[in-house]
């Protein structure tokens, strides 16, 4: 796999454990760029000939019950107990393929192991086993379950239980209605638009049932979402929630699809909306209940989800980049410590954005410093440092021309390996103008002084490619009125939450190192199945030049969440002002349009974290160095206190 970006280059992928075998069903849509579509049908009286009908209407896979619906099984009493026959229909209905790629079993409605009427929940739970056996039997790609309250103790520990005895095959769908059935109106009338419901006691109260769920067991990877989408829809800041959740599918009923003036279903604007997010997940779409449109033929509401496909909001540059690389972790790069390869410059190189910016910064830079009647005599002495292949030597020759400004330029790069091409870039272009230095710009002798330095050690935090520590020990050849481009960053900090990125970390466990040192470790990371809780706030700035060279830190940031919701860790991002109003950001709300030299940072925690709408959210970040090496500790302490992660180092270290 090629290298992400300039800052984003796979030095260790996360462990992508999630069952290939649950996608199968999807494959034949997401090839050729449609939407994955199933049908789901409470009853089938014959399996292959409603396949059939269901594939020649254009569905990709069919939701069935493995057992007929009023087969209630008796495993205790006789003689109901002793029955003789078969307990369901013949595998042998379909072929192996078709029940591994087009068949999503469901649970039999009548099933509650967690019913408070001994009989019942014991006969609830050997049902459940049985039917969890046979879906493996069959080998079905996915067996959906449905919650239908917030008692769900016994239904995950049976669940648990057959996941971790040895059946590999099926993954599992939780099927949760986005808002419970006691908090629908009643008094919709038919094509009425949609409204939303903003009592967050009601419309969080299923959210509630899933988190429980989900946490009884143990976040496995193996069990997802399949949200039910009805009529009433929550509010935003709850959608924003559940789409933060590992959503494999969504159930549109036929129900609430509005009828245009040619009688074709279409969906309110809200509707609409929470699609064309569902869209960016590559969640699958599920419908059920009867056609209510054009003489009852479901092909009009695949045509119109189809319709929406294809004119949703295109991708900007920096979507269309980063695709194949969501939620990929990477540990982030060490240029001090590491040589980089030529691959990784040359997706340095490849941003629309940033070289253009340096570039403004210099030209904005020359003009301030050399007057107009002194531009043919005097020389600007310009370094940069850590000159890499030459991209920001080349933005600065630009910005010289631009600014009709002399330039004497020395390009200082410590990897050996990419001065080669420094050197032939001065042999080929640049000429005398350039000199190529190949040393560490913190041991150089530098036979003058600069009056403008030019760097590009910038992490996805900011600092934490050890910009400060650099551009510290290079400061001394900067003339006193001298100037530093980038001037000063500024790292930020959100809390997020997000079941896909804790299973990622707890997937990255190495031989030879301790079993949490993963949770201890900051990731790059293209954040997109998550949750963020709160608006990012300022974490670490650093100035250059500067008088103090301290670059230690300790921040305490305080953040309201205002929802009910989970804890999972924290995301990092940074802004930077390059010269006066020349700017590069990666943080949301002023990210740099088009910029995709580096993704977000995602500092985790070892254990989430629950969160009631009313609490605040604590974080304490140490920046610290002993000499030798650089590294992040973090702990939480409000609403409750973590342990306080990388204590010492021990598990992530910056090497200088």
């Amino acid at each position: 796999m090629a290298p992400v970006s300039s800052k984003t280059v796979a030095t260790r992928r996360s462990q992508h454990s999630d069952s290939t075998h649950s996608v199968q069903i999807m494959a034949s849509a997401s090839s050729a760029g449609r939407v994955s579509c199933g049908r789901d049908l409470n009853c089938v009286p014959e399996v292959a000939d409603t396949l059939a009908v269901v594939a020649k209407l254009g569905f990709d896979f069919l939701c069935m019950p493995l057992f007929h619906s009023r087969f209630n099984r008796e495993f205790e009493l006789e003689p109901a107990k002793s029955r003789l026959g078969a307990q369901t229909r013949s595998d042998l209905l379909l072929c192996g393929r078709d029940w591994n790629t087009l068949i999503v079993g469901k649970l039999s409605p009548w099933i509650n192991a967690d019913s408070e009427i001994e009989t019942d929940r014991r006969n609830s739970e050997a049902a459940l086993s049985q039917e969890l056996n046979f879906s493996a039997y069959l080998g079905l790609p996915v067996f959906m379950v449905p919650l239908r309250g917030a008692c769900n103790a016994n239904l995950a520990r049976v669940l648990l239980n057959h996941i971790h005895t040895g059946h590999h095959t099926s993954n599992f769908w939780i099927r949760v209605p986005l808002m419970s059935s006691d908090d629908m109106r009643e008094d919709l009338i038919e094509n009425e638009p949609t409204t939303c419901i903003d009592d967050s006691s009601v419309d969080e109260k299923t959210w509630s049932w899933w988190h429980s769920f989900r946490t009884l067991c143990d976040y496995n990877k193996r069990i997802c979402l399949a949200i039910e989408i009805g009529a009433d829809m929550p509010s935003e800041a709850v959608i924003d929630k559940w789409l933060g959740e590992p959503i494999k599918a969504a159930l549109l009923p036929t129900s609430i699809f509005l009828t245009n003036k040619k009688g074709f279903p279409v969906l309110s604007k809200a509707h609409q909306r929470i699609i064309f997010r569902l869209f960016k997940l590559e969640a699958q779409f599920i419908f059920t209940g009867t056609s209510r449109h054009t003489e009852k033929d479901f092909r009009s509401y695949l045509q119109y989800l189809e319709y929406l496909n294809q004119n949703r909001p295109a991708p900007n540059a920096y979507e269309l980049f980063a695709k194949g690389y969501e939620d990929y972790l990477q540990s982030p790069l060490q240029p001090l410590m590491d040589n980089l390869e030529s691959q990784t410059y040359e997706v340095f190189e490849k941003d629309p954005i940033k070289y253009s910016q340096y570039q403004q910064a210099v030209y904005k830079c020359l003009l301030d410093r050399v007057p107009e009647e002194e531009k043919d005599t005097n020389v600007q002495v310009l370094m940069v440092l850590g000159a890499g292949r030459g991209p920001l030597v080349n933005a600065s020759l630009r910005a010289a021309r631009q600014a009709d400004r002399k330039l004497k330029v020395y390009a200082v790069e410590k990897n050996p390996n990419a001065v080669v091409t420094l050197e032939n870039w001065r042999f080929e272009e640049w000429g005398d103008q350039v000199t190529v230095v190949s040393c560490d710009m913190r041991e150089w002798a530098a036979p003058e002084k600069a009056d403008i330095i030019v760097s590009e050690l910038l992490g996805s935090f900011g600092d934490n490619e050890l910009s400060p520590e650099c551009l510290d020990g290079a400061q001394h050849f900067l003339k006193d009125d001298g100037v530093s481009i980038p001037c000063s960053y500024t790292s930020f900090l959100a809390p997020l939450s997000s079941s896909k990125l804790y299973n990622e970390v707890r997937g990255c466990r190495e031989r030879d190192k301790d079993p949490e040192c993963h949770f201890e470790t900051p990731y790059v990371v293209r954040l997109h199945n998550f949750h963020q809780l709160a608006e990012p706030k300022a974490c670490f700035t650093f100035r250059h030049p500067t008088k103090d060279m301290n670059n230690n830190r300790y921040q305490c940031l305080r953040f309201s969440v205002g929802c009910n919701s989970v804890l999972h860790g924290f995301a990092g991002y940074f802004e930077t002002t390059l010269y006066k109003d020349v700017t590069l950001s990666i943080k949301p709300d002023t990210h740099s349009p088009g910029m995709f030299s580096w993704f977000p940072i995602l500092f985790p925690l070892k254990q989430p974290i629950t969160i009631s709408r009313d609490d605040d959210v604590t974080v304490r970040f140490w920046r610290c160095n002993n000499g030798k090496k650089v590294w992040y500790e973090w702990a939480v302490t409000e609403p409750s206190s973590s342990a306080i992660h990388n204590p010492a180092g021990r598990s992530y270290t910056i090497g200088l």
